[in-house]
């Protein structure tokens, strides 16, 4: 499956869409890529949104973002967007290097994330590329970067609001809702809807129903089946059935599971998203589901 072109926002526009967003990058843990996962996908988390025609925002930078900065921004002179990060797990940082607006002097990037342990963003991504484990130096990043520390509010700009809030995973992780004139995309990359080891308080479970309340599409966690997940408890990843679950409690329309786990091949995950279609029809739900495929477009 492939991308989609740039042009495509026109259509998004006949539409009357508000939100384009495309998948770059559905994989979890590591990339998987090959003939076995081409049709999901083999890069790690990157979505992609163009808000209201203009404004551009980025979910995470796995190793799905090099294919974005290539083949979206690549011919641009000044590109601009802000980047949203969930956490700093390698699956979700390992393309920042490799995104090709870092290295144009007249890019316009800010990139947003929550601290780890009082570390801030810079810091992190520095660090990613010392010497040890990377080849070019921090300081060749040329393009004009903010690195912001995710505060308490939503962030807000051009009618455009992202909220956010703490989900179950290891590491400080958090989910991210984005809204404008009444439409809504909320992703959850990482989170382990069931037990309660992350140290949250007992209302995380209310806080994120609201978060995700009444969404659009719901991009959330679904790494495991019931019958795998015993072995994977406090792992940070959820169920297809959790995820279908909590969305239907939140009134959610459109359900797309993602972090598919690396050594599931597309005839497997495509039985088990029928099996999901099959059950949420039986119980009568409107919603929904499909899983997240690299190159899926999604006009909101």
């Amino acid at each position: 499956m492939g991308h989609p072109s740039t042009a495509a926002s026109d259509e998004a526009e006949a539409s009357g869409s508000v939100i384009r967003a495309c998948c770059w990058g559905t994989r979890g843990s590591i990339a998987s890529p090959g003939p076995q996962t081409a049709g999901f996908g083999g890069n790690t988390p990157c979505i992609a949104l163009e808000v209201g025609g203009a404004r551009r925002i980025i979910l995470d930078a796995g190793t799905g973002i090099r294919s974005l900065g290539d083949e979206v921004f690549g011919d641009e002179a000044a590109p601009e967007a802000v980047i949203f990060l969930s956490h700093f797990h390698w699956d979700h940082i390992q393309g920042f290097p490799f995104f090709r607006p870092l290295y144009n002097p007249e890019a316009r990037l800010q990139i947003v994330g929550p601290k780890q342990y009082e570390l801030d963003v810079q810091t992190l991504f520095a660090g990613q590329m010392g010497p040890i484990y990377f080849p070019i130096p921090f300081e060749a990043l040329s393009a004009q970067k903010d690195f912001t520390p995710l505060g308490p509010e939503p962030w807000e700009e051009d009618g455009v609001v992202v909220s956010h809030m703490r989900v179950q995973h290891p590491s400080f992780t958090v989910g991210y809702r984005v809204e404008s004139q009444g439409r809504s995309i909320t992703y959850v990359p990482d989170n382990e809807l069931s037990g309660d080891t992350y140290g949250l308080d007992a209302g995380w479970r209310d806080r994120l129903v609201e978060l995700v309340g009444d969404s659009d599409v719901l991009i959330h966690d679904a790494m495991y089946t019931d019958e795998e997940y015993p072995r994977r408890v406090g792992w940070g990843h959820s169920t297809f059935n959790q995820a279908a679950e909590l969305a239907h409690e939140a009134g959610v329309k459109k359900l797309l599971f993602f972090h598919h786990a690396p050594e599931r091949d597309d005839s497997a995950l495509w039985e088990i998203v029928l099996r999901q279609q099959d059950l949420v029809a039986s119980r009568g739900w409107n919603l929904e589901v499909d899983a997240a495929a690299e190159g899926h477009e999604i006009l909101i």
